[in-house]
């Protein structure tokens, strides 16, 4: 991959593309630490984390590369946004106008796009007022609530908190257009790196406090090499079902005849089942302790650390996967192109009966890439019972955030394969190293 970016450099437009990304990236990443006016200095993430609310706010907080426990003007981030994706995604499949919207090329794509953008603005208006109006008494600066009524006030900082959320995606949206990869995945890939590099420093300075954090340090290390690796394996795992093409003449030329292969993904719902799970499971704890603060039976019997909370989350990330995989593979439609194109599998009928192969085939291997997510994004919550209370665990499993793994590692290898593609046309050699 470094090899990859060295090679970038030397091609001009490639070079300016990665020079705007960048220019792009550090703006968005100043923004983070601009504060947000109208909260009070001493009001943090960690006094969320005492209202219960901890689970949803550190998966907002870790994607927002800390911007939210800044309070900066740029604290929902792009979370909205995603939010607002998923929806879209899931009502094309139940609402029949906008799934032929998503199939009637890039107009459709807009319009959907433009959906989107609104869904975003409505659940960033949401969240902040949820913000301001569920944590007023301790979030707005007695300052200004002196001198200003405090609706006024919470107005103002609903209003930049929304302006800062949209912001966010006009720079996502440029990054994709006017620089390499996608621009929202770019967003959320430096959140997390920044949130991950900030309790490594966490755990880097207790070590001169207290020698036993290095223990803690190099098992960090270890693990992150590992999943690493793990996660790596699963991204790139695929069966590939071969398919032949019968012989055609047409007028004097001859068509077809050659054999090729579908590639069907060991994991190809990616983090989405993780991120669904998470959502469900957390999103009603955040709006208990807005509306209900006295209310404590769910975080209780659901909060991150509950065994209830492990058990449900692996249910849900089964159910997830098969869900999108529904969504994003379609073995019908593949089945009748291929009888269209006088394509078949080997030893199967065309029609129904490669429908059902192909259908099987994606089952199972759904199947066992949503087990292996399972016990991916389960393995914070079980290290952190078997690390239990010792001193330095918190920041550990704060780091240890395989979700936030996952996302950066698939984005990376996404951003390879953009880089080798544009590589590729220019017919430079190396790019595969």
């Amino acid at each position: 991959m470094f090899r990859t970016i060295i090679d970038a450099f030397k091609v001009k437009e490639i070079r300016n593309k990665i020079l705007i990304t960048l220019l792009l990236l550090l703006i968005y990443r100043i923004g983070c630490w601009i504060p947000c006016v109208g909260f009070s200095t001493s009001f943090t993430l960690g006094d969320m984390a005492e209202s219960g609310t901890f689970g949803f706010f550190e998966l907002m907080n870790m994607v927002s590369g800390g911007a939210l426990a800044n309070c900066s003007v740029l604290a929902l981030g792009v979370s909205p946004y995603i939010t607002a994706s998923i929806v879209i995604q899931l009502l094309t499949v139940a609402i029949p106008a906008l799934e032929r919207l998503a199939k009637s090329g890039e107009d459709g794509k807009r319009k959907l796009s433009l959906y989107t953008r609104i869904a975003a603005l409505i659940l960033a208006i949401a969240q902040a007022v949820g913000i301001v109006v569920g944590y007023a008494g301790e979030a707005l600066d007695p300052a200004l609530t002196n001198a200003i009524p405090s609706w006024l006030v919470g107005c103002g900082m609903v209003i930049i908190m929304v302006a800062g959320s949209m912001f966010t995606v006009w720079i996502g949206e440029r990054i994709t257009d006017l620089g390499i990869g996608n621009g929202t995945s770019l967003l959320i890939f430096v959140g997390i790196l920044s949130s991950a590099g900030t309790s490594v420093a966490a755990i880097i300075s207790e070590c001169f406090n207290d020698i036993t954090y290095l223990w803690y340090l190099a098992l960090f290390i270890v693990a992150i090499i590992l999943i690493f690796a793990f996660i790596v394996f699963i991204d790139n795992s695929e069966e590939r079902v071969r398919v032949q093409y019968a012989k055609q003449i047409k007028g004097n030329k001859m068509y077809g005849g050659q054999s090729q292969h579908i590639p069907i993904k060991l994991n190809a719902t990616g983090v989405m089942p993780i991120i669904f799970a998470s959502a469900l499971l957390t999103f009603p704890q955040l709006i208990i302790s807005i509306f209900w603060p006295e209310v404590t039976w769910y975080s209780d019997w659901l909060g991150t650390d509950s065994w209830l909370y492990i058990v449900l989350t692996a249910l849900l990330i089964l159910v997830f996967a098969f869900f999108y995989s529904k969504i994003s593979f379609d073995p019908d439609d593949i089945s009748k192109r291929l009888q269209q194109q006088g394509g078949f599998i080997t030893g199967i009928r065309a029609g129904k009966p490669t429908a059902d192969y192909l259908r099987k085939t994606s089952n199972r291997l759904t199947f066992f890439g949503a087990l292996m997510l399972a016990v991916i994004a389960l393995i914070p919550s079980l290290a952190f019972k078997a690390i239990g209370d010792y001193a330095g665990a918190a920041i550990l499993i704060n780091a240890f955030s395989t979700t936030g793994l996952m996302i950066v590692v698939s984005v990376a290898l996404e951003l390879e394969k953009q880089l080798s593609a544009q590589m590729f046309v220019r017919n430079h050699k190396g790019f595969l190293s």
